[in-house]
């Protein structure tokens, strides 16, 4: 129980600040003995809670209208129930092979030059429609397996001209849904062990509120090299994996 707080602590507070906390809890939780599905739906279970933690701090600092997160979170709740539904019909290195390929990506966006960072009083309130199915795409991948959802989804919503602490607020609010949306199918699918669930969503509870502490006092430069870091660490962790 008290490795999977510390666990849940130390995943959930790199995954605030940068995304991929899931890479870290996942591994851990399977050399723990947890069944592979069970440690999904721990880990959706886990997130749920931390992410809507730290979303709720966050609105409360830096803007008082939920309006604009509502499109983004209704694709983010259904990208998440068809994850978690068709969950089953793959194959755990399918997946391994999807991540590897998406962090790949993610990680070469991050070297490709992205506009200044907006000023909190012009940025775009919304996440531009052409960049729907890619949300959707990331909140199917999250009801799935999830590690590597989260710098994923940073960065589609850097690159759309989102300040950080937007992009951190918007990236919580979407994870909260897509793995709401996730829990239920795993739910119905019998597969949560709670000795698991419960003292792994402690932890990231702490995780997360410390986390959104820490992420105002960060600048660009140092979150760039924070996500980079965490990109190519997860990338080589796929590639053992599926080796």
């Amino acid at each position: 129980m008290y490795i999977l707080i510390v666990v849940g602590f130390v995943a959930t507070f790199i995954g605030t600040l940068s995304g991929s906390g899931g890479m870290i809890n996942f591994p851990i939780m399977l050399l723990l003995g947890v069944p592979v599905h069970s440690a999904i739906a721990s880990n959706k279970f886990a997130n749920m809670f931390s992410s809507f933690s730290s979303f709720f701090v966050l609105l409360r600092k830096n803007d008082t209208k939920l309006t604009p997160y509502f499109m983004s979170g209704a694709i983010s709740l259904t990208g998440g129930i068809c994850g978690g539904l068709i969950a089953s019909s793959i194959s755990r290195e399918n997946l391994t092979v999807i991540a590897l390929i998406l962090l790949t990506g993610a990680l070469f966006l991050t070297f490709v030059k992205t506009k200044k960072e907006a000023d909190p009083e012009n940025e775009i309130q919304q996440l531009p429609p052409a960049k729907y199915p890619y949300l959707f795409g990331i909140g199917a991948y999250d009801g799935m397996f999830g590690p590597g959802q989260g710098t994923l989804q940073m960065q589609l919503f850097l690159r759309s001209g989102f300040t950080y602490l937007r992009t951190v607020s918007f990236t919580r609010f979407n994870t909260f849904l897509s793995c709401t949306g996730a829990v239920f199918t795993y739910l119905w699918a019998g597969h949560y062990m709670w000795d698991v669930a419960i003292p792994l969503t402690i932890g990231s509870i702490c995780g997360a509120q410390a986390a959104i502490k820490l992420a105002p006092k960060l600048k660009t430069k140092q979150v760039t090299i924070l996500m980079r870091t965490v990109t190519v660490l997860l990338i080589m962790q796929l590639i053992i994996q599926w080796g």
